[in-house]
């Protein structure tokens, strides 16, 4: 479980092909010769990677077909940087939202306006996920919290303060740049449990009197 606040941009050290995944070395800037404990849980850009190996600063991660074919984890290479969060401890502020690192899908960057040191940002993605966003609501994009301003159908739009802008990746996304999509758990199971009530209303007839 994680809050969708950035704790270290990371670097990729290298990428290596274990099909039918892949594992990824990641170096966390000034971490300390502790490193990462075995099996822990990191948001790497959002999704929930588990720990296989750790050295300092440096760590890996293993990804399977499901995490490469949904987010975009996939596609980073040796020199990307990326967005880390450790998982919650007991006793932690929940800064941002509840998130679990479970990714839905990818969205694409349609649009960047700057407003004074603030940046609009448009986004685009499947109307399934769409309907699961409220304007106020939260959603998490490449594994940061952030507050919704406008939904459409297939477009959602967020403001990013300075900070964000200087601590996280999404400060450097360009048009066309691709993010990973992590809706709000709480709208994911009201939708659940409304399809689930439809369902049994539908076959529910009436009593003839």
């Amino acid at each position: 479980m994680f809050t969708g606040i950035v704790q270290a941009l990371g670097k990729v050290e290298f990428v290596r092909l274990e099909p039918p995944g892949r594992r990824l070395a990641i170096r966390w800037p000034n971490l300390g010769n502790t490193g990462l404990a075995l099996g822990e849980s990191v948001a790497v850009n959002g999704c929930c990677l588990t720990v296989v190996e750790s050295r300092g600063e440096v760590f890996m991660v293993q990804a399977g077909p499901e995490t490469l074919n949904r987010t975009n984890i996939g596609r980073l290479a040796a020199g990307d940087v990326v967005n880390l969060e450790r998982a919650l401890s007991m006793g932690d502020r929940l800064g941002g939202h509840i998130v679990q690192g479970h990714i839905d899908a990818l969205a694409t960057l349609r649009s960047r306006r700057p407003e004074n040191d603030w940046d609009h940002l448009v986004f685009e993605t499947q109307p399934e996920w769409t309907e699961l966003m409220v304007p106020k609501g939260s959603v998490t994009l490449d594994g940061v919290s952030l507050t919704l301003v406008e939904v459409g159908i297939v477009e959602f739009s967020v403001m990013l303060i300075p900070h964000t802008l200087q601590v996280t990746t999404l400060g450097r996304l360009p048009i066309g740049g691709q993010v990973n999509l992590e809706t709000d758990i709480l709208a994911r199971h009201v939708r659940k449990l409304f399809q689930a009530w439809m369902s049994h209303a539908g076959k529910s007839s009436p009593t003839s009197p």
